[in-house]
């Protein structure tokens, strides 16, 4: 005990490893140096040598000269991962494993019930109807458990009006419904079953069992010539591999290396769907087209809805910070009105040059974000598009207007992109690292969007990328407080395409996860979901005037 201890107070005044070592050495030379002139001759010195006492003390000098450590390090979760991890346990809380043995145990739109509670002859605008949903399966027996995705909104097509519905699962088969009736007239109340619990749970647990349903083919430059390689978020490859790694981050991108071709090269990427899929046969069943989506209050007569003179409380202009309720506003004779602030018009084009005057705006995300640089040209003329170079639809897009002094920018989100069109990487970033490159101040707005892309994977991808969206950001107001960062949420989509990919369940729950890890910053929020539902435009790319709401509530945050 007393020599390591000895040897432990001599080693702390030499912290260089080599320098440790060389005196280690030079110490046991002097020890045997000793002992040789104690032992008379060098047979006595071979007998002490093989003393217990010396081989114990030689057994320490052994321990502290080796190269390797006799214990591996504990390692300790960060706390992203700490986070990601608490996060994930939530959502199988939330969504845990249903039983799933035939189609006719599954939830059926058609056997379910649904009862409009304290029904009236009329209502009065502004006024909240309730539905009772209790739901059955294709046998007639009624469900014991919820977790089914349903998807409710109020309409009236004459007037061009639309509105969420706020679904309530009260997780033994019921749900309540609430509609605010936003407007008068005749209203028209819809809730479909997009999937059944079952169907909810199959898609959970299929998207967090494997990275390899989308194959990353990535291209390299071998002299003037292109070599192709398998490339992913994970690859299960005993190959020699290219590791893209963002170590502050936990962000990590694969490529198997090609032969005599450095990981530099990496220059261009396209993906596509591979034939893989997490669900079995039965399971699949209950992603036909025929299955999703299906309406269940087809006898359910409009209401009508009359003004009864009510007074609407007065509302403060939108503003960054202001939280959003559910829904967070309507469609209304082609005009997007929220329910929580006071929309600025920006009704001609003098408004929105002046709001864009000498500003400085990041669109960070993908091609729903994208759309705003193709629609904004259309209504400022002054906007002109800088040649950035590169080519395709994802590379970096810019609008220049000199004489305002004004300059928007539009970069794709990095890994993962799902996309089967080429797509350079030259200038590729993730957006917590193109956060960081921005100075800010009072002048400057960062809009994000990420989702779309990431509903092919597990969800800890997404929620990693989200939360170190946010470190960003809070590094971002620590240097600049003044900085406009508003989030636009991502939106539904078809609802036919592919569910184990590309789902709207996915979204819905990326959607969630948004909002609790953004929920105490002060960011702005564009709800797109809800514009999207209200709209039942189920479009990828939602259509101009969808667009146009999007970029007008942007406006109104800015200025």
């Amino acid at each position: 005990m007393m020599e390591k201890m000895v040897i432990r107070r001599i080693l702390a005044l030499f912290p260089n490893a080599i320098v440790r070592k060389l005196l280690l050495m030079l110490i046991f030379s002097l020890v045997l140096w000793v002992l040789y002139l104690s032992s008379g001759d060098y047979k006595k010195l071979l007998i002490h040598w093989r003393n217990p006492v010396v081989l114990k003390q030689w057994s320490v000098f052994k321990k502290y000269l080796s190269c390797e450590d006799t214990q591996s390090p504990e390692v300790f979760p960060t706390d992203t991962e700490l986070s990601v991890m608490e996060i994930v346990e939530r959502l199988d809380q939330m969504i845990p494993p249903r039983p799933f043995t035939h189609m006719t145990t599954t939830t059926s739109a058609k056997h379910s019930r649904a009862v409009i509670l304290n029904p009236q002859d009329t209502y009065c605008k502004g006024d909240q109807l309730d539905i009772l949903l209790e739901m059955r399966d294709h046998l007639g027996h009624r469900k014991e458990y919820g977790g089914d995705f349903l998807r409710a909104r109020m309409s009236s097509p004459a007037l061009k009006a639309g509105a969420s519905g706020k679904v309530t699962d009260f997780n033994n088969g019921t749900y309540l419904v609430s509609f605010t009736l936003f407007w008068e007239g005749q209203v028209s109340l819809s809730v479909m079953l997009i999937h059944p619990s079952e169907g909810v749970s199959a898609l959970w647990r299929a998207r967090n069992q494997g990275y390899d349903r989308i194959i990353f083919k990535g291209k390299f430059l071998n002299g003037t010539s292109e070599v192709i390689t398998e490339c992913g978020l994970a690859l299960n490859s005993s190959a020699e591999l290219c590791q893209y790694l963002d170590i502050r981050d936990q962000e990590a991108f694969y490529c198997v290396k090609p032969p005599y071709v450095h990981c530099e090269a990496f220059i261009y990427m396209s993906t596509r769907n591979r034939h893989i899929s997490y669900l079995s046969k039965e399971e699949w069943n209950l992603f036909n087209r025929s299955n999703i989506g299906i309406e269940m209050m087809k006898n359910l007569n409009s209401i009508k809805v009359l003004p009864c003179n009510k007074t609407e409380d007065i509302k403060k202009k939108c503003q960054i910070g202001m939280k959003a309720p559910f829904p967070s506003g309507y469609a209304y004779k082609g005009n997007w009105i929220t329910t929580f602030c006071k929309l600025m018009e920006f009704n001609t084009t003098k408004n929105i040059r002046d709001c864009l005057g000498r500003k400085l705006i990041y669109l960070m995300g993908d091609s729903t974000l994208r759309q705003w640089m193709y629609y904004l040209p259309k209504v400022v003329e002054t906007l002109k598009y800088f040649d950035h170079h590169g080519s395709g639809p994802f590379r970096t897009h810019v609008l220049l207007d000199i004489e305002r002094h004004s300059l928007i920018q539009w970069k794709k989100h990095s890994h993962p992109f799902v996309t089967e069109k080429v797509f350079s990487l030259k200038d590729e970033n993730y957006i917590p690292r193109e956060i960081d490159q921005v100075a800010g101040d009072s002048n400057t707005a960062i809009v994000i969007t990420i989702g779309q892309h990431f509903r092919p994977f597990p969800i800890n991808t997404f929620i990693r990328r989200a939360i170190n969206i946010r470190k960003a950001i809070e590094r971002l107001f620590l240097r600049s407080p003044e900085t406009k960062v508003i989030l636009k949420t991502e939106n539904t989509r078809e609802l036919h395409i592919n569910a184990e990919l590309f789902s709207d369940f996915h979204g819905y729950i990326q959607n969630l996860i948004m909002r609790d890890i953004f929920e105490d910053l002060h960011v702005g929020i564009i709800d797109v979901w809800d514009m999207t539902v209200a709209h039942s435009t189920n479009n990828v790319h939602p259509p101009d005037n969808v667009v146009w709401h999007q970029i007008r509530m942007f406006l109104n945050y800015i200025c």
